[in-house]
């Protein structure tokens, strides 16, 4: 055995992780590092693996003073002492997390609480950090000794690079982490985000288990294959196999009875049985197969996020807190939607705003027929919902995520603003939404002209599906973000005569000024069925808002 079995007891490993063919690894460019981290190249030999994490954790930037070996040794005595390694409390910002023992001995499990120990004296400002037991009894299988595991811990938690995030340490960063999950999940697996609503009350809960499923119940051949990638290519390879686990659960477990009364819990053993269904191979391939956002992108709807938060009275030193997303039924009526429906509205809706509570701006039934009481009540309030129930009982409506009062910077012609957040969608005779063209089918960004002109009416000229290959994606709102403003894409558009909202799979509303007659545009590409009847009659309008 080599130099860093120390903590290893062989009977559990892998046997393929054994193999003692020699290689080395010689390559520094970033790309040919990550094709070699996607394939495993060092996934079958454990030494060479302990030299790969040691050499990419020992080139992570960190802090000027961040602790090393020496610092351990120095005071491993003094703050454990002679007591029992099993009977160390851990620290409160683990927060009663999983401490995996993989397939470490009898030393290495002992070894776990105490260095997770000396970490926290060390990094008196982590206040919420449940992944780091499984990232502790990780490396520990691939360490010389405690004080160099400790060392390569402090290391990734002391990274000081603004675009490298690696582990969550505050209850903000951690909660906003699951908020983007949800996000990402209800744009990229929305099957199972389906399923989730249906047999959850409040998705956010069964989404904050995101990092339990890598960090927790992974078993140890797969956690260390995403390891081998999130060293190389960092947070975003998390978000990519955890989505992949959750499409694997859907795919294995649709159509059939839960397991127990908890989805939460039925997600949690599938994730430790998975080599049942899944090998680590296939997982890694089916999470680089999903076409996710850019880093950047990801990166600003987490910043989004965390000002929700922030807003909610969420802080950095902030401990565990139970953050809901779901609307309170005492508080809301309709005369479109129940409670359950407008539910449903929810969590197909951007997290951060999934925190607030309706509003209710405009009802027909209450101010009456007037295209301009319905902007003049519904201007000033970012996002909105628009609910249309017909005399002939269909009941649809859209998400817009862009103030009304945008309409006038085109003057006095018809123009177009929004972005790629906004949708379309229908409860009633059947549910079912309609996303913005190109998030659901970007290969359609180039097809230029041809989306153009399926998605055009022919009483209006749409707006273009092209979007330059430069520039940030249409999922994110300029506004949100103090973007320039032809980063922004075009979903909705108002004048004194007529509002138009459209394109999501190319459905589009059309709406008179006397707010009693409509109809809509909808295009066969994706064999979806219309909004509603082409012409209708609106029996009630509704625009609602969101407050904290």
């Amino acid at each position: 055995m080599d130099e860093y079995s120390r903590f290893v007891d062989w009977d559990k490993m892998d046997v393929s992780a054994q193999s003692q063919d020699t290689k080395e690894l010689t390559c520094t460019e970033f790309h040919e590092l990550k094709q070699l981290a996607r394939q495993g190249y060092w996934a079958k030999n454990h030494s060479l693996r302990a030299k790969v994490y040691h050499k990419l954790i020992s080139n992570i930037p960190c802090r000027t003073v961040t602790p090393d070996a020496n610092v351990y040794q120095d005071i491993v005595v003094k703050i454990i002492g002679k007591r029992s390694s099993s009977s160390l409390p851990l620290p409160e910002f683990v927060d009663n997390s999983l401490i995996p023992t993989y397939c470490l001995n009898a030393e290495g499990v002992g070894a776990i609480r105490r260095i997770i120990l000396c970490i926290a004296n060390q990094f008196p400002d982590i206040s919420f950090c449940p992944a780091l037991p499984s990232v502790v009894a990780l490396l520990l299988h691939y360490s010389k000794d405690e004080a160099e595991c400790f060392e390569q811990v402090c290391r990734i938690l002391a990274c000081n690079d603004p675009s490298k995030r690696l582990i969550d340490q505050t209850f903000l960063a951690f909660e906003s982490s699951c908020m983007t999950f949800g996000d990402l999940v209800n744009k990229y697996c929305q099957a199972a985000h389906k399923l989730m609503v249906a047999v959850s009350e409040d998705v956010l809960e069964v989404y904050s288990d995101w990092q339990r499923w890598l960090f927790g119940e992974l078993p140890m051949a797969y956690i260390a294959r995403v390891f081998d990638v999130f060293l190389v290519e960092g947070y975003k390879v998390l978000y990519r196999v955890a989505l992949a686990l959750l499409k694997f659960f859907h795919k294995v477990r649709a159509g059939q009875p839960m397991e127990s009364d908890s989805i939460q819990q039925d997600i949690r053993v599938f994730v430790r049985d998975i080599a049942k269904s899944v090998s680590p191979e296939r997982l890694l391939e089916k999470a680089f197969a999903i076409r996710l956002f850019s880093r950047k992108e990801i990166q600003l709807l987490q910043m989004a996020n965390e000002k929700a938060l922030q807003r909610k009275g969420i802080t950095v030193k902030q401990k565990r807190q139970n953050v809901h997303l779901a609307v309170h039924a005492e508080n809301f009526k309709s005369e479109i939607v129940s409670v359950k429906e407008m539910r449903d509205i929810w969590s197909w809706i951007p997290e951060r705003f999934a925190l607030c509570q309706p509003l209710l701006l405009f009802t027909t039934l209450e101010h009456g027929c007037s295209l301009s009481r319905f902007y003049s009540h519904s201007e000033g309030h970012e996002p909105t919902l628009l609910l249309i129930k017909t005399t002939a009982k269909e009941v649809c409506g859209a998400y817009l995520s862009t103030d009304w009062s945008e309409r006038r910077r085109g003057g006095n012609k018809l123009s177009f603003f929004g972005t790629g957040e906004c949708f379309v969608f229908r409860l009633q005779p059947e549910v079912e939404r309609y996303e913005w063209v190109i998030i659901k089918h970007p290969e359609l960004a180039s097809a230029g002209s041809e989306t153009e002109n399926h998605a055009q009416p022919a009483s209006s000229t749409l707006p273009s599906s092209s979007i330059p290959s430069d520039r940030l994606s249409p999922f994110l709102a300029a506004r949100h973000f103090n973007l320039p403003s032809k980063t922004a894409s075009m979903f909705m558009a108002g004048s004194s005569e007529c509002i138009i909202v459209g394109g999501g799979d190319g459905q589009a509303l059309y709406l008179d000024a006397d707010l009693n007659h409509g109809r809509t545009s909808h295009c066969n590409t994706f064999n979806n069925q219309p909004l509603c009847s082409e012409s209708f009659q609106i029996s009630i309008l509704e625009v609602w808002g969101f407050r904290d």
